[in-house]
C-alpha cells in the first residue's frame, strides 16, 4: 500500500470539489425524486420547490455529515493508535470514541431519510 501525503490546501480543494458534485447531483435528480414520491397526473413534468428544497437538504445533510464523520474518525483514530502504542489498557476507549465520529455519518443519513420520506 502506498501513502501519499497531501497538503491541507489540496484537501480543501478534493472536499469543496465533492461538495459542489453533491449539491449539483442533488438538484439534478430533484425531477426524479418528485416523480417517485407520486405527483402524477398533469404535474408529472414540474417540481414544486418543496421537493427542491427536500432533494437539497437531504443531499447537504448526508454529503456534510459524511465529510465531518470522516474527518472525526481520521482525528480520533490516530490519536487512539497512539493511546494504544503507548497503554494497552486504553483500546476499549478507543474504539469507542472512534465510534462517535461513526455515528456522526449515520445521523445524517437518517435526517437524510426523514426529509425525503417524512416531511410534506
Amino acid at each position: 500500500m502506498v501513502l501519499v501525503a497531501i497538503s491541507r490546501r489540496t484537501a480543501i480543494a478534493i472536499l469543496s470539489s465533492v461538495a459542489i458534485l453533491a449539491v449539483a447531483l442533488a438538484l439534478a435528480s430533484a425531477p426524479a425524486i418528485a416523480s417517485a414520491a407520486g405527483q402524477g397526473g398533469d404535474q408529472a413534468g414540474k417540481v414544486g420547490l418543496g421537493a427542491l428544497g427536500k432533494t437539497l437538504g437531504a443531499g447537504l445533510a448526508v454529503g456534510l455529515a459524511g465529510i465531518g464523520g470522516g474527518y472525526a474518525v481520521g482525528v480520533a483514530g490516530a490519536a487512539a493508535i497512539s493511546a494504544i502504542a503507548e497503554k494497552r489498557e486504553v483500546s476499549g476507549m478507543g474504539l469507542l470514541i472512534v465510534a462517535m465520529g461513526e455515528g456522526i455519518a449515520i445521523y445524517g443519513l437518517l435526517v437524510a431519510i426523514l426529509l425525503i420520506f417524512v416531511v410534506h
